[in-house]
């Protein structure tokens, strides 16, 4: 099996989260990879995104998934060069499980985070990933959050109306007639003006900044 990397994602992603040393790297929008070679078109019913927020100081963690609805990679000598995917921002979910709180539901968290206080659905509808830049992982002195990483993976990432290309390791097998990755990695909501509950100083914020996003992606020829 040949290994290769690529990774969300994410996200596209989602919701309350916080602050942290862990976050992936953020620049300006750069141009999108030239994508050669062959098409693998990405599973949307086994692609899963991940995310997870905490409110202030890690307490009360929340997590869900969202849905990818469409997308492709290039794979040119056994190596990802290129892709992108569309996140449908509709069907963000809330795990149920992550809402413990007497009088709380999940319901009600899943239509606060669809509004313009986090993402806007009715403006902002989808999200999107574009990769700019593959090459091999190499280990540094902060520490992955997926487990052994082979590549790292810079992409556009849309949410509302920003783009901003981000950084992080991921993990990728290719084989004849498939792709599959997995990568985990943390992003500051705040970036791209998700600023709900972070108003002020940081011991005054209500709502961590970072947001954990997970990817599982596959993708057939």
């Amino acid at each position: 099996m040949r290994k290769l990397l690529f990774a969300l994602p994410a996200l596209f992603l989602l919701a309350s989260c916080g602050g942290s040393s862990n976050n992936t790297a953020t620049t300006s929008e750069q141009a999108a990879a030239e994508q050669k070679g062959e098409t693998y078109t990405i599973d949307t019913a086994t692609t899963v995104v991940d995310w997870k927020g905490t409110h202030k100081g890690g307490l009360a963690p929340r997590w869900g998934k969202i849905k990818v609805t469409s997308g492709t990679i290039s794979v040119e000598k056994d190596s990802v060069n290129g892709g992108e995917f569309v996140v449908n921002m509709s069907s963000l979910q809330v795990d149920p499980a992550s809402v413990t709180e007497e009088g709380k539901k999940a319901a009600d968290l899943e239509g606060h985070l669809k509004s313009a206080d986090f993402f806007d659905v009715e403006k902002a509808p989808t999200a999107k990933f574009v990769i700019t830049k593959v090459a091999p992982y190499v280990a540094t002195a902060e520490a992955s959050l997926i487990a052994d990483p082979n590549y790292l993976i810079s992409g556009n990432l849309t949410l509302k109306d920003k783009t901003l290309n981000v950084t992080f390791p991921a993990k990728v097998q290719v084989t004849p007639t498939s792709v599959t990755a997995s990568a985990k990695f943390v992003i500051d909501r705040s970036a791209w003006g998700i600023n709900y509950k972070t108003e002020g100083s940081p011991e005054n914020w209500m709502i961590s900044k970072d947001v954990e996003i997970g990817l599982t992606l596959n993708a057939k020829k």
